[in-house]
């Protein structure tokens, strides 16, 4: 009917600011992104609304208005648990929406320092990332990337030694399933150098030297796996 087409329109909307942002597009990208939020509060599209505050609260803190980026950021974790598709035919749908969202949530309360706020959004994070390895049958790149925040949220709590065991427990993981990583190996590698660049734990001056070497050798033989056809 007139909603599922108002609603798709809204998602096409989104779609279409997305491309515009990774066009560098950032004015264009930001008008279509208002339109699809405007869009979605008016017909109660949570989705919709989801959709279009992450992509503006992004836009936000990468211009470096983090106050309002936050709030937007916030917004569009509130509306991914308040989704349409809530009921259990569509509860995947839904939970994809919250661990995007949580993707750039985390990421922004990381870099604000937002250490209180942060830490029970990494463990429903990982809570979603195993469900969605479950239901994959087979290692998710979230599940992965779980591991790294919860290492990092252990360093900025003062806890070493737990942040060396997230990182051993994400080195495990990919050397477990090996051989189900080809699609996100170059997701694996992007996330072990930034880990590797942050982490105190993995610092070649201060850090656990037998950790280090162990992430050296893991990101060597993601790029030999990268490189066979």
């Amino acid at each position: 009917g007139n909603l599922q087409r108002f609603r798709d329109q809204g998602e096409a909307i989104c779609i279409a600011a997305s491309s515009l942002d990774q066009a560098g597009k950032v004015k264009e990208a930001y008008s279509y992104y208002t339109r699809a939020r405007e869009l979605g509060a008016a017909h109660g599209f949570f989705s919709v609304e989801c959709h279009a505050c992450n992509g503006l609260g992004q836009l936000a803190m990468d211009d470096g208005r983090h106050e309002e980026g936050l709030d937007l950021l916030r917004n569009a974790h509130v509306a991914s648990r308040l989704s349409e598709h809530a009921d259990s035919s569509h509860a995947e749908v839904r939970d994809v929406d919250e661990q995007i969202v949580l993707l750039s949530l985390i990421h922004a309360l990381f870099n604000t320092d937002a250490i209180d706020e942060v830490e029970p959004l990494v463990a429903r994070y990982r809570e979603l990332a195993q469900a969605l390895s479950k239901r994959q049958g087979h290692l998710s790149w979230e599940e992965v990337t779980s591991c790294y925040y919860f290492a990092q949220l252990h360093e900025e709590r003062g806890r070493p030694h737990e942040a060396g065991g997230e990182v051993r427990a994400l080195l495990d993981l990919l050397r477990d399933n090996e051989g189900a990583l080809e699609g996100i190996l170059g997701n694996c590698r992007g996330m072990l150098e930034e880990a590797s660049s942050r982490l105190m734990i993995l610092d070649p001056e201060l850090g656990d030297e037998e950790l280090i070497q162990s992430v050296a050798a893991q990101l060597v033989k993601l790029q030999v796996l990268m490189r066979q056809p």
